[in-house]
């Protein structure tokens, strides 16, 4: 019983390290005066994809590299079907977003190499390079259009409707930073604990905790930010933190974590999850090339096959 009230705590305080990294970094976004598109998907996703990091980081030096890499491959799974189609049930999501489609794109591409990188049954040093030069790459054009719309624009965003308290001044920015980090940085130790205890104690596989309960419990923050946006009838944060998140859970995360520590791919992922993966984005990019808002019918859609992919890997596996 222990074990599982050290999993909640950890989960919890992802959520609040989650919380209060990405209220510091939109803070200091507001002052720079970046596009609502841009920020979620850097900033916002910075912030929220941070569990994700330190829980891979720290499950991949424990040995645990079923945790490491289903901790992803769930959570990019969930961000889709869960963290999109979740809200919508209740409010209408629009993915007409100007500039949202290429970055689908970088989305399923990053998918498609980072599945091709494991079919050779692990992830090396080398692959972790690639993924690190391919998010530079990103980064660089994303700051390229963030001062393109600076240039183009005197307007001072305000981010209030989607992100609520931000911090005003730097010294409140870094308060929140700070704080961020921290609960990140113990949550993540004490969830994966917990997890691999957990899973030697039931005797489930390592990689079972990783793509459910792990990757629900790191994509929360995820959750409350889309939730919070489309609430408010503004997709622009809610889709850009989704696939901002989802790129920088494949080539930040994995690059980084591979780059620490190399990581063995279990077949289960490779023969199934990865393909789940790679099947949301796309259906993430038809819905944007087609224009279609996510509906409650299609967010309901989306939801009930989250709930049915969990239960089948679940149930595969075991």
């Amino acid at each position: 019983m222990f074990d599982y009230f050290l999993l909640l705590i950890g989960l919890v305080l992802l959520l609040i390290g989650g919380d209060w990294l990405v209220r510091g970094s939109v803070g200091l976004a507001e002052k720079l005066k970046v596009p609502p598109l841009i920020i979620g998907l850097t900033i916002v996703s910075f912030g929220t994809s941070a569990p994700e990091l330190f829980v891979s980081v720290n499950s991949a030096l424990s040995g645990a590299d079923g945790i490491a890499i289903g901790n992803i491959v769930g959570s990019n799974i969930a961000n889709v079907l869960m963290v999109l189609g979740i809200p919508a049930i209740f409010w209408a999501m629009k993915c007409d977003e100007k500039g949202i489609g290429r970055s689908i794109l970088v989305m399923i591409g990053v998918t498609v190499l980072f599945i091709g990188m494991m079919q050779k049954g692990a992830l090396s040093r080398f692959d972790g390079f690639v993924l690190i030069v391919i998010l530079g790459l990103f980064l660089i054009e994303q700051f390229r259009s963030a001062r393109k719309a600076r240039k183009a624009t005197e307007e001072k965003f305000d981010y209030n409707d989607e992100v609520d308290n931000i911090p005003a001044s730097y010294y409140n920015i870094m308060i929140a930073l700070l704080i961020g980090m921290f609960c990140l940085a113990v949550g993540s130790e004490l969830t994966v604990n917990a997890a691999i205890m957990i899973a030697g104690y039931w005797g489930i596989a390592e990689e079972i905790i990783g793509l459910t309960v792990v990757a629900v419990g790191t994509s929360l923050p995820e959750l409350v930010t889309t939730l919070m946006a489309v609430r408010r009838k503004n997709s622009s944060i809610a889709l850009g933190n989704i696939v901002g998140s989802n790129i920088l859970n494949i080539a930040l995360i994995m690059g980084v974590t591979s780059l620490i520590q190399p990581i063995i791919v279990t077949a289960h992922i490779y023969e199934f999850d990865v393909w789940i993966m790679l099947a949301s984005s796309i259906l993430l990019g038809l819905l944007a090339y087609w224009k279609i808002n996510i509906s409650r019918t299609i967010g309901l859609v989306m939801a009930i096959g989250y709930a049915t992919y969990v239960s089948t890997t679940v149930l595969f596996i075991l």
